[in-house]
C-alpha cells in the first residue's frame, strides 16, 4: 500500500498534490431526498468526476447503481487517465457517503491502490485549503485494465446460497425502522422487512459526523460479528452498504463482500425471495 491505510486525511492527500501517479476522484452522488445538483460546484482541485450514477451503472439493469461491466468500467478509467499503477483517491462533496460504493468498485475490478479521503469535501474545507469550481481536464488516456474480482461481489444467488450459512454474516445498513418493516422502503415495489438471519447495523453508527469512527469504536460497533465469518453487506441500493465494508476493512476483516442489488432487487413483490421482520 502507498498509504498506511486506505483511510486518508487530508494532509496526506495535500502532500501527494504534486506526485504524478496520484489521481483524484470526486465520486457524489445524490442521496434519497437530497441532491447537491443545485448548488454551485466546489472541489478539491485536480478533481475529475467518477459518475457512478451514469458512466459507472449498468442501465440495462432495473436496479439502481447497478455494476458495471470490466469493459464498460475499463473504457471509463480509461477515458479518466488511471493507469494500471495509479495512486486513486476518492471522495465525495457529501463527507463519506458515496467514495466508499467507488471504492469498492475499483476493488471488485482488482484494483489494490485505492483510497478514501476521510471527512470529503467538509474535511477539506475545514482546513481552508483552496478550492475549484471546475473538472481538471483529462490529457491523455489511461492503461488501466478491470479485471474482476468475485471475492468482493455477490449477487442474490450468492446470498440465497449463504443467508443459512452459520459460517457468514449479512449485514443490513439501512436503518432499524426499515430493517424492522416498521417504516416504508423509499422506493416503489418494494415489500419491508429483511434478509433472514441478517443483521441491523445502520450505515451512519460507524461515522461521525462527516467521518469514520476511531479503529476502536468500529471494533466496537463490529464485535457482534466473528471475524472469521464471512460478511455480506447489504442496504437498499448497495451505497451505504459499501461504507460498512469499508469500515469492516479498516479493522481488518479480510473477507468481505458487497450484495450489489442490495433490497431493492431481494424486497421485489414478483421475486418472492424470503424475508423476516
Amino acid at each position: 500500500m502507498y498509504f498506511p491505510s486506505s483511510l486518508i486525511t487530508t494532509a496526506q492527500l495535500q502532500k501527494e498534490f504534486e506526485n504524478p501517479n496520484v489521481v483524484l476522484l470526486d465520486c457524489t452522488i445524490d442521496k434519497v431526498g437530497q441532491s447537491l445538483k443545485d448548488t454551485k460546484l466546489a472541489l478539491i482541485p485536480n478533481s475529475l468526476f467518477f459518475d457512478i450514477e451514469n458512466t459507472f451503472s449498468d442501465h440495462s439493469s432495473p436496479l439502481p447503481h447497478t455494476l458495471v461491466s470490466t469493459e464498460v468500467f475499463t473504457k471509463g478509467i480509461q477515458e479518466l487517465g488511471i493507469n494500471q499503477d495509479s495512486i486513486i483517491i476518492l471522495y465525495d462533496r457529501w463527507g463519506v457517503y458515496s467514495s466508499p460504493r467507488a471504492w469498492w468498485m475499483f476493488k471488485v475490478m482488482g484494483f489494490e491502490q485505492v483510497y478514501v479521503l476521510d471527512g470529503g469535501l467538509p474535511a477539506w474545507k475545514e482546513k481552508y485549503h483552496p478550492i475549484a469550481d471546475q473538472y481538471l481536464k483529462t490529457l491523455a488516456k489511461g492503461n488501466g485494465q478491470a479485471r474482476f474480482n468475485t471475492a468482493w461481489y455477490a449477487d442474490k444467488t450468492y446470498v440465497l446460497t449463504q443467508y443459512e450459512n452459520s459460517k457468514a454474516s449479512i449485514i443490513d445498513a439501512r436503518s432499524q425502522a426499515r430493517f424492522t418493516a416498521s417504516a416504508p422502503e423509499p422506493r416503489a415495489g418494494l415489500r419491508g422487512g429483511h434478509i433472514p438471519q441478517s443483521y441491523n447495523l445502520p450505515f451512519d453508527h460507524v461515522l461521525k459526523g462527516n467521518r469514520y469512527r476511531s479503529k476502536e469504536e468500529l471494533e466496537d460497533l463490529f464485535k457482534t460479528f466473528d471475524a472469521t465469518h464471512e460478511q455480506i453487506f447489504s442496504c437498499g441500493s448497495g451505497v451505504t452498504a459499501s461504507i460498512l465494508a469499508f469500515a469492516s476493512h479498516l479493522i481488518g476483516n479480510q473477507n468481505i463482500k458487497v450484495y450489489d442489488g442490495s433490497w431493492s432487487e431481494w424486497g421485489q413483490e414478483d421475486l418472492d425471495l424470503p424475508i423476516a421482520q
